[in-house]
């Protein structure tokens, strides 16, 4: 054996110098989303509520948004989420939500995976059968219950906040498409949902088409973004901009799914699961439309084939708007565990993106 092969063998772990950054995550994935979950030594968060919190990353740290999400460390599709204290001692965390653009208001893959996350590290008091927490999510407050059998996590669902519908069957003219058919919801975030079966585009919801739905749903979402003046939250400023674009049509690949889901979101990502706010909104939609009833369940895939299960729990009035509590149901999954090292001469230590 060498003596530079033994040198490797007996030195794998690098130290670096005090003045480089080091940010822990652990990385885990809901339906083939990502979720990068920062668990240390990112700077402490000023504020006193959940959207204070968002509002000073975002003015004093988004730097480290995209050093974590872009590349080298991540890609143009990564998700991450820090988190930080609730807005009140009746909840046990609160999140924060980040992306290529910059901080969502809610994200249902991330609580199904920070909620499977909090069994598998043992941050509560791990039971059998449900376990509860209470996530204060920008959004509102988000209860989530992770089941347990014989130790393991076998699922998550949660109660999101109140889902409305704010027009159905709008139309918005849009370059290359014409006039496009889309209903306007709520579930936690805004979309315009586009039923594939109202509007005749030459794609569908297959990943051959992965290109043309980026760029067709972002040509959907500007334009909604320019001419819909309705996307205002009743309650909350932060919260009233359009998220993104999700399209609708019949399953292509799970065997009993009712749908498929595809969310175009943030700056072009793709959604690797049916989308758990993308869902939330359905819910509205469907009971508004009077397509699903309580005790009912739609299953719903996205374009990796991953399924989550959304029903209504129940509802109430929201501001102007008649409500919904939806539920949804997925798996989340850890994928690895990571010391990001930050090199204050790395001319590229910021991040970047290509597509």
């Amino acid at each position: 054996m060498t003596n530079t092969y033994s040198n490797i063998l007996n030195n794998t772990c690098f130290t670096p110098p005090k003045d480089w950054l080091e940010i822990k995550t652990i990385d885990m994935h809901t339906g083939g989303e990502p979720l990068r979950v920062i668990v240390g030594g990112f700077p402490e968060l000023k504020g006193n509520s959940v959207l204070d919190y968002r509002r000073y990353c975002k003015t004093h740290h988004d730097v480290l948004r995209t050093t974590l999400m872009f590349e080298p460390r991540g890609h143009a599709d990564m998700y991450g989420c820090i988190l930080v204290p609730p807005n009140d001692d009746d909840a046990d965390f609160g999140i924060l939500f980040l992306h290529n653009e910059g901080y969502s208001t809610m994200c249902g893959h991330a609580i199904i995976a920070i909620s499977t996350l909090a069994i598998e590290m043992q941050w509560i008091t791990v039971k059998e059968g449900e376990n509860l927490l209470k996530i204060d999510a920008p959004c509102g407050r988000i209860t989530s219950y992770t089941n347990v059998k014989n130790g393991k996590v076998t699922g998550v669902r949660f109660y999101c906040v109140p889902s409305f519908v704010v027009g159905l069957d709008r139309v918005v003219d849009v370059e290359g498409l014409g006039l496009v058919t889309y209903d306007l919801a709520y579930g936690g975030a805004f979309y315009a949902y586009v039923d594939m079966a109202k509007n005749n585009f030459n794609f569908d919801l297959s990943p051959q088409y992965y290109r043309s739905l980026i760029s067709k749903g972002m040509d959907i979402k500007h334009a909604v973004m320019k001419n819909d003046h309705a996307i205002r939250h009743p309650f909350e400023k932060d919260l009233s901009f359009n998220y993104g674009t999700i399209f609708i049509d019949n399953s292509m690949q799970t065997s009993g799914a009712d749908s498929r889901n595809v969310c175009v979101f943030a700056e072009g990502e793709v959604d690797r699961c049916p989308t758990g706010s993308g869902v939330s909104g359905r819910m509205a939609i469907h009971k508004a439309r009077k397509e699903i009833d309580y005790g009912q369940t739609m299953t719903i895939e996205s374009i990796t084939g991953s399924v989550f299960k959304g029903s209504v729990i129940s509802e109430e009035d929201y501001g102007p708007f008649k409500a919904v509590i939806p539920q949804v149901e997925g798996t989340a999954y850890i994928t690895g565990a990571h010391t990001f090292i930050i090199d204050p001469n790395d001319p590229m230590k910021d991040g970047f993106i290509l597509r």
